[in-house]
């Protein structure tokens, strides 16, 4: 029975298992190498925003859930949640933090301990990287790969309720996983290697990411026409009984915008023929659009330069909410609009204000984003953006554009205010030239 368990790495991964196996019973030890991460945890607030997690630590800190910056021999099983970020130049995994949770695991943890991998990684890297230092201090080694695969603003729910995949170094080490997560979530599915996790963990990110890039591929070619790519793809989805196509959208976050690269380094020499050509739509969206809207504000205004757009979603996604700006595609666009010569304000209802400043982008409040810039862009779909009335926004002669990328606002009331309206893969046709009282 698998009762204390470490948790090596507090973020995202680390931080919502943990609370999980805390309200479950176990006796957990959270483990990071950030001592601002502990001390707020200590304080009981979560660093990453997460629903549920702040409630977890009040019940639980101090009783069933410790915290260090080090690894005891106590433990029954260690998990392994540190970050394996993608290098930006070569885009290649960088295993140093795991080669070194594997190590100290090495050095604190006794022989038996279960250590399971739930970083994302290339195929092969639990038994090429991970196994060696416990190999080397213990001999005989219980290894399990069990990848994380939640959606950021559902993780405590979908701990409990997806099943959760289980590959182990031998049949010793899968059943050992199997009831340590099997303590857990309603399901386990196990599998027969440590690989064969690893590329299921890599394949539902990478199918994800490449099924978004369809349908922006479909709101590109619409765009080129003239189209509304909504209405193509209604079209096509509605009663026919084939997979549906995804509306547009950008595609990012921690995962979706790593996953695909360390798929690409697991196949070898012979590259990928979809999934490289899938991220690189994705990532160039936001350049598209940040271009796009450069344009609209050149047509009427006549020039870009000396402009103030408003830039409302910095977290890479709205719904479910998040704070992550992980892979998310305004900063991105940044460039764009400095080398036009626009003032960038910033609005996000999670995101905080430092952040934003920290970006050179001055937070506004979004009466303000309305009513003094000349152009406002909504770049993520959260509730607070689905839910404004243009109408009470809109002002004088302000904004003269709305860039709103998921359509989630009233068209028709923004182009009755004499706006120019635009979407991803769309432009609402001009409207007579607004009346100034």
């Amino acid at each position: 029975m698998h009762s204390r368990i470490g948790v090596v790495g507090l973020g995202y991964v680390g931080l919502t298992l943990a609370a999980v196996l805390a309200d479950r019973g176990y006796r957990v030890h959270g483990v990071d190498a950030d001592p601002a991460v502990l001390d707020a945890l200590r304080r009981g607030r979560a660093h990453k925003f997460e629903p549920g997690v702040e409630q977890v630590l009040a019940a639980s800190l101090g009783r069933n859930f410790t915290l260090g910056s080090s690894l005891s021999a106590d433990l029954d099983a260690v998990v392994l949640c540190v970050s394996t970020p993608v290098d930006p130049v070569t885009r290649t995994a960088d295993l140093g933090n795991l080669a070194a949770a594997a190590a100290e695991v090495a050095r604190s943890c006794v022989p038996g301990t279960l250590v399971v991998v739930r970083s994302t990684v290339p195929v092969g890297t639990s038994r090429a990287v991970v196994l060696p230092p416990l190999a080397a201090a213990w001999g005989t080694v219980r290894l399990v790969m069990a990848p994380e695969r939640t959606i950021q603003g559902q993780a405590l729910r979908e701990l409990v309720e997806l099943p959760q995949v289980v590959g182990g170094l031998d049949e010793e080490s899968r059943a050992a996983g199997l009831e340590l997560f099997g303590g857990v979530a309603r399901s386990v599915v196990p599998v027969s290697s440590l690989e064969t996790a690893e590329l299921i963990k890599l394949s539902n990110n990478c199918h994800t990411d490449l099924i978004y890039s369809f349908g922006n591929e479909v709101a590109l070619i619409a765009e080129r026409h003239g189209l509304d790519p909504l209405e193509v793809i209604r079209g096509a989805n509605l009663d026919y009984p084939r997979p549906d196509l995804a509306r547009p959208g950008y595609v990012g976050g921690g995962c979706l915008s790593k996953d695909p690269y360390l798929m690409i380094e697991s196949a070898g020499e012979r590259a990928p023929f979809l999934v490289g050509a899938a991220r690189r739509l994705n990532e160039y969206l936001p350049g598209h659009v940040a271009d796009r809207v450069v344009d609209l504000v050149r047509q009427e205004r006549g020039d870009a330069a000396g402009a103030r757009l408003a830039v409302l979603g910095w977290a890479y996604k709205g719904w479910p909410p998040t704070d992550d700006t992980r892979g998310a595609p305004a900063p991105a666009m940044l460039p764009v609009f400095r080398h036009a010569g626009m003032t960038v304000l910033g609005h996000d209802p999670m995101v905080p204000d430092e952040v934003l400043l920290a970006q050179g982008v001055q937070p506004v409040g979004l009466d303000r984003a309305f009513r003094d810039a000349d152009a406002v862009l909504i770049v993520n779909d959260h509730p607070d953006y689905r839910a404004l009335r243009v109408e009470s926004w809109v002002g004088g002669d302000r904004p003269a554009v709305v860039f709103d990328s998921w359509r989630v606002l009233d068209e028709a009331a923004v182009t009755a205010a004499g706006i120019r309206y635009a979407g991803l893969g769309y432009a609402a046709p001009r409207t007579a030239a607004r009346v100034v009282a």
